[in-house]
């Protein structure tokens, strides 16, 4: 974080009356403590050496400005908007295509720590003790929404239920739709790709050409939604503290997630031209993910699974969006066949 927006977020804080100076330490130091911890993962007892002061006051002040920074992160959410957003509108291989597109939602799996007896309900597919958090990310890798705290156990559809009917709820604006990959379900709002169809951008290597309409939806949706993946992946470097289960209650490591992704749009808000954002803006970025550590590995087998959805929609609107991505996969495959639109 550069420091014009720190101090500018130092000053939010005090004028919103969320910090405040004490006789020994100023609000500029109690957010650099924060900061410290939240970007080098590091402990209380490192942090105690590094600025001299106890653990409790070290532990105090963390979270002190975790509550401040909760409390304030709302500002950070932006909902979309109705306008089509410029990474469609100015790119031939998504304009008109998926013009009411307003981003796409996934899921992450956070490390968390927990107590043995608590620990059966996070305990994801492949073992590991987990949260599943679902966001739904802007083409511009910021956050529009996060839930955070879900069991690992729990599916990426029954968080998706979980934000759906909740009172601070995930919004989607009338006649627009997010993208979701297989674990979805195709609903209304939501346009997941056709099952049974080569989908991962990587798939599609080597020289191959998508051989039908679905093929080439597949591969233009995943290219598209790749926009998670670099999201998560700016997210994840700037906060490594997102990397292991941090020793804090289960409480504080929600939000912590919740506090970081608040904390990632303020800064790409306020310094677009930010290095990490700079370097997540190319597509081919998110492929670097298959270095870090495994966050997200019940993605890898979630997709066998029949999707089913607790939210009752009638059967006309399931039809009415099956048209829709229909309608979407024939145009594009018309104009991909005659040459007006490039791969």
């Amino acid at each position: 974080m550069d420091k014009h927006i720190f101090y500018k977020l130092c000053d939010i804080l005090q004028a919103k009356g969320l910090l405040r100076h004490t006789n020994r330490i100023k609000i500029e130091e109690q957010l650099a403590i924060f900061m410290f911890i939240i970007g080098h993962n590091l402990r209380t007892r490192a942090v105690q050496e590094l600025f001299r002061y106890s653990g409790e006051t070290i532990s105090r002040h963390f979270n002190n400005v975790l509550n401040a920074i909760m409390a304030i992160s709302l500002d950070f959410f932006q909902p979309p908007g109705s306008n089509v957003p410029p990474e469609i509108l100015d790119d031939p291989r998504f304009y008109p295509y998926f013009k009411d597109c307003v981003g796409a939602i996934d899921g992450i799996h956070i490390p968390v720590m927990v107590g043995v007896d608590e620990q059966g309900p996070f305990r994801n597919k492949n073992g590991l003790l987990s949260q599943n958090v679902l966001a739904a990310c802007s083409f511009d890798l910021k956050f529009h929404y996060v839930l955070a705290g879900w069991e690992g156990s729990a599916t990426d559809l029954q968080v998706l239920n979980s934000a759906l009917t909740r009172r601070n709820k995930l919004h989607v604006p009338e006649g627009k739709y997010y993208l979701v990959d297989q674990k979805y379900m195709n609903m209304p709002g939501f346009i997941a790709p056709y099952h049974d169809i080569p989908y991962q951008s990587r798939e599609y290597t080597g020289g191959y050409h998508p051989q039908d309409a679905k093929e080439l939806f597949n591969l233009r949706h995943s290219l598209l939604r790749n926009a998670t993946n670099r999201t998560f992946g700016a997210l994840k470097v700037r906060f490594p503290i997102l990397l292991s289960a941090p020793p804090y209650p289960l409480q504080t490591q929600v939000k912590l997630v919740v506090a970081t992704c608040a904390i990632h749009n303020y800064i790409r808000r306020e310094n677009p031209d930010d290095w990490l954002f700079k370097l997540y803006e190319q597509d081919h970025v998110a492929h670097m993910e298959d270095s870090l550590p495994q966050l997200e590995a019940e993605q890898l087998t979630a997709h066998i699974e029949t999707p089913t959805v607790d939210i009752a929609f009638e059967t006309e609107e399931l039809e009415i969006t099956s048209q829709l991505r229909d309608a979407i996969a024939t145009e594009l495959w018309s104009d991909y066949i005659n040459d007006i639109s490039p791969m």
